[in-house]
């Protein structure tokens, strides 16, 4: 090569070299500070109001609408989307910002106590009223203003009355003619006694011959002046009321019970009370009364009891907090699950709860609409739709709530459109002895065993017919009507078959047609799960129910025992939507 020629090889390199080394400085770098910046888009955090969702700002802070602590809304792309509408998954970084905690499901017996507030009112039976016993004119007051105290006797108030004059006058006359016409006489004193004047004050307007023109009017009863009707220069006729007097020596204690504690009030109960303005002071007394009508606007009734006051501590108007104890008869009826207040959000048609979620890698909680029972205090009774031992929110619950608002998710504002018929709760329990049977027939699928599976199916078939339709009609009778025979079929099918592969290939239509029961008429079980192997029935796939969350594979057994996933959960008030959405993107962070 010639040396001009290896001059030029030599300068190629040197530029290659140097551009080579340039992009090894610059070009890694904007490649990293490009990934950098692709990281710190991806995991941008905005900042929301659960209850205003068009605020957003990229720092924490207050709604500036209703002042709610913002909550985290991050993109999260990357992320896989869960599996069931119900259950919303957060960041822990979310959780501890909106500050979310958890109470478990507890056990409760509503025979100890029931919860109540009220207020100290006048012993009706203790009030008098004092009235004017004859017409007049009222002259003087010895009673100016209420809360006076009184006793029997004391005179309150002097009147100045023409027809008494009159009365008076009559009497006199009548007085100088009693020997000769002594009726007249009597007649005319027995008038002066209807308006109430004593014997004394009669005998002293005989006597001294001169009308009296103001009389008193004296207290019938001792006590303390809750109204005065009357001032003076008041016309008054005969049986207006000018005062009312209460013997504050016994009070009523009024509470306020809601329809839903009725059950569990009855007279003759005891009743434990406090009052705040009191403090450390305990009253006790019995149930006397219930008011025989519920009252329309607040949806209560008043209980009324009798306690006694000696010493006027308890004053009308007073705030009391109450405790009845229910009989033993009322509280085992009611005896079940109980959460905080707190916990439930209530819609006035549904209640929901949200329930966190075990199985979730991140915090998840479950949406779950319950039945809510009597109130114990600060708790609500649960009828159904919880089990013990459960963790539900009771701290942030609106905030959860929100954020499944925000990220599509089933909500307290929305639910799913329900596909359940309304049918007697007798028909549901024999569906559920009919689920009971079909787990007995799947756990020996599962185990493999052809000659159990056997057995089971000829107990389903018998199951099966125990079930009565007519206490079905209309829709319902007719979609059972479509049911039922397909599962018969099927249960037969089953029966019949001595190899575990014709046994599962009928297992599945007959899965199928009791999934649709389940979600149309619903079951007295507490928990149903609908799970699906893929890769069954030669990859078509094949659902079955399970009464545990456990993948036990029916379909394959022993050889791919946990094949599978749970799609959906039934409980008593939580059915299948019509269709479920797309998956969504709910991480909230």
């Amino acid at each position: 090569m010639k040396p001009r020629n290896k001059q030029l090889v030599t300068y190629l390199l040197i530029a290659l070299g140097g551009l080579l080394v340039g992009w090894l400085i610059f070009g890694g770098r904007a490649a990293e500070e490009s990934h950098s910046h692709a990281a710190e888009t991806a995991g941008v955090t905005e900042y929301t109001c659960s209850m205003h969702p068009q605020i957003r700002q990229n720092e924490p802070g207050k709604c500036p609408i209703c002042g709610m602590d913002l909550i985290p809304v991050t993109a999260t792309g990357n992320k896989t989307a869960q599996a069931s509408p119900y259950v919303l998954e957060m960041s822990a970084e979310a959780v501890a910002l909106a500050n979310i905690q958890t109470t478990p499901v507890q056990a409760a017996d509503a025979a100890s106590e029931l919860m109540l507030t009220g207020t100290i009112q006048q012993n009706e039976k203790a009030v008098s009223s004092i009235t004017a016993k004859f017409p007049g004119r009222i002259e003087q007051l010895y009673v100016n203003f209420t809360g006076q105290e009184v006793r029997k006797g004391e005179r309150l108030a002097s009147v100045y009355s023409p027809e008494l004059v009159t009365a008076q006058r009559e009497l006199q006359e009548a007085a100088k003619a009693k020997d000769i016409m002594p009726e007249l006489y009597e007649a005319a004193k027995a008038k002066l006694r209807l308006w109430n004047l004593s014997s004394k004050q009669i005998q002293q307007i005989e006597s001294t011959r001169k009308a009296l023109t103001s009389f008193d009017i004296y207290a019938d009863v001792s006590g303390v002046v809750t109204g005065r009707m009357v001032a003076v220069g008041d016309y008054v006729s005969t049986g207006s009321v000018l005062f009312e007097v209460s013997n504050l020596s016994s009070v009523w204690v009024v509470l306020d019970a809601y329809e839903t504690d009725l059950s569990r009030v009855q007279e003759g109960a005891m009743v434990d009370f406090t009052v705040p303005a009191i403090p450390g002071q305990e009253y006790s007394a019995k149930v006397q009364f219930v008011t025989p009508v519920l009252d329309a606007g607040t949806r209560a009734v008043q209980v009324r009891a009798e306690v006694a006051n000696p010493d006027r501590q308890l004053k009308p108007g007073m705030f009391v907090n109450a405790r009845i104890k229910s009989s033993a008869k009322t509280a085992k009826a009611t005896k079940g699950l109980a959460v905080p207040r707190t916990a439930v959000l209530w819609t006035g048609k549904r209640s929901v709860v949200y329930v966190k979620a075990i199985d979730h890698e991140t915090p998840a909680f479950e949406m779950r609409e319950v039945t809510l029972g009597p109130s114990l205090g600060d708790t609500y009774l649960i009828q159904s739709g919880l089990q013990e031992g459960e963790q539900v929110v009771t701290n942030g619950v609106f905030a959860v709530d929100g954020a499944a608002q925000l990220s599509g998710n089933y909500s307290m504002m929305s639910s799913p459109e329900n596909k359940q018929m309304k049918v007697p709760a007798a028909f549901q329990e024999q569906l559920g002895a009919l689920v009971t049977s079909y787990y007995t027939l799947k756990n020996a699928l599962v185990a493999s065993d052809a000659t159990a599976a056997q057995k089971a199916a000829a107990d389903l078939q018998q199951t099966l017919g125990q079930v009565d339709m007519s206490l079905l009609d209309g829709s319902t009778h007719a979609k059972w009507m479509e049911l039922q025979p397909a599962l018969a079929a099927n249960t037969e099918q089953i029966q019949e078959s001595s190899t575990l592969e014709k046994q599962r290939a009928a297992f599945s239509p007959l899965s199928d047609r009791l999934i649709e029961a389940v979600e149309t008429f619903g079951t007295n079980k507490e928990v149903v799960y609908k799970q699906k192997c893929p890769m069954a029935l030669g990859d078509k796939g094949a659902y079955w129910l399970s009464e545990q969350k456990d993948i036990r594979n029916p379909y394959f057994g022993e050889a791919m025992l946990s094949c599978g996933e749970t799609e959906q959960t039934y409980r008593p008030n939580q059915t299948a939507p019509q269709a479920q959405p797309a998956p969504v993107q709910s991480h909230a962070h």
